[in-house]
């Protein structure tokens, strides 16, 4: 089953290549998402194919895909849905629900920070408990929901940033960089000739829900938990654990749910490599995009020119991987 796992990932990647150069490590962790029941925050400057990337990804799942732009005006019924009063044959009226575009295995939440707070709660309940609450009456989402959202770091006039709680909800931040000198020809040549790239259907949702049983059944040995469990304490100025930097240039740090973010991380990880177990490898490899949206550095951070991704990969270098207890020798 594992093997299979590896080899259907490996043809979901070889079919986004075909519409998206590059992003390797973007897509990996997009892929752990999905196989953790996790949910994405894409960030990036436009035009570096955010939307593109999440809509291919759907295009290769045999599931439901829906888009939702924000804008300033949008309101929270306008995801979830709304009661609809109909009138009968028999002239009696009554209250029908229409779904919103919330009701769908992917949701893109395109430029989520566009939008007033009002509007970006009313996706905390989806996400958190995959459900909605409309009047008296709460609907399941289908399983299985995904919440995939972009922002756009560079405009910040008539923007509402998200707060911390609702960050707390995605497992990973993924920051989007530019291509390379190599890839951005590439992707000029792909796109100018006027042809168009067809991928094919890999996994239905049924597989999804599989996928997810059998990563979640990858083991994480007491060192893997150990050593997860001291990154994320040490992100904490308040803890005895944490180094005098973090003391002085983090005002806040992650909570349990990193912890568990990077457990899971590391089995999907794990999973996707053919292995059984997770390595202290595969908690490192996704500490950035776990970490980076629950830490809060203060102005010394700035005025020193560090950010949370400098705090945590200084982290990843001081804080040793636990060593395996030595069995003592019988007399």
């Amino acid at each position: 089953m594992l093997r299979e796992f590896s080899e259907h990932q490996q043809k979901m990647r070889d079919e986004l290549a075909k519409v998206i150069v590059g992003q390797t490590d973007t897509i990996e962790q997009l892929l752990a998402a999905i196989f953790t029941r996790g949910h994405c925050l894409l960030e990036g400057v436009p035009g570096l194919a955010k939307t593109l990337m999440v809509s291919t990804l759907a295009n290769i799942l045999d599931v439901s895909f829906k888009r939702v732009q924000f804008t300033p005006d949008l309101m929270p019924s306008d995801i979830t849905g709304t009661q609809v009063m109909e009138e009968e044959e028999s002239g009696r009226r009554s209250f029908r629900f229409v779904e919103g575009p919330i009701f769908a295995n992917i949701l893109l939440a395109d430029e989520i920070n566009r939008t007033p707070p009002k509007t970006q709660a009313a996706l905390l309940e989806a996400m958190q408990e995959r459900q909605v609450s409309v009047g008296r009456e709460t609907h399941a989402l289908p399983e299985p929901f995904f919440t995939i959202a972009t922002q756009n770091p560079v405009e910040q006039e008539g923007t509402y940033p998200l707060p911390e709680a609702q960050l707390d909800r995605f497992m990973f931040n993924i920051k989007i960089d530019y291509p390379s000198a190599e890839e951005e020809e590439k992707i000029l040549m792909a796109t100018t000739r006027g042809e168009s790239a067809t991928v094919n259907k890999i996994l239905s949702a049924r597989a999804i829900l599989n996928c997810q049983k059998l990563v979640s059944s990858i083991a994480a040995g007491p060192l893997v938990i150990r050593y997860a469990a001291q990154l994320v304490r040490a992100t904490r100025p308040s803890d005895e654990s944490a180094p005098k930097y973090v003391q002085e240039l983090v005002d806040w740090g992650a909570g349990p749910r990193a912890g568990q973010n990077l457990i899971a991380g590391g089995k999907a990880i794990a999973a996707m490599n053919g292995r059984f177990s997770v390595e202290p490898g595969d908690i490192q490899k996704i500490a950035l995009p776990v970490l980076r949206h629950r830490i809060a550095t203060n102005f010394q951070a700035q005025a020193e020119g560090m950010n949370t991704d400098s705090v945590i990969q200084r982290l990843l270098s001081d804080i040793p991987i636990p060593e395996p207890a030595k069995m003592e020798r019988s007399k």
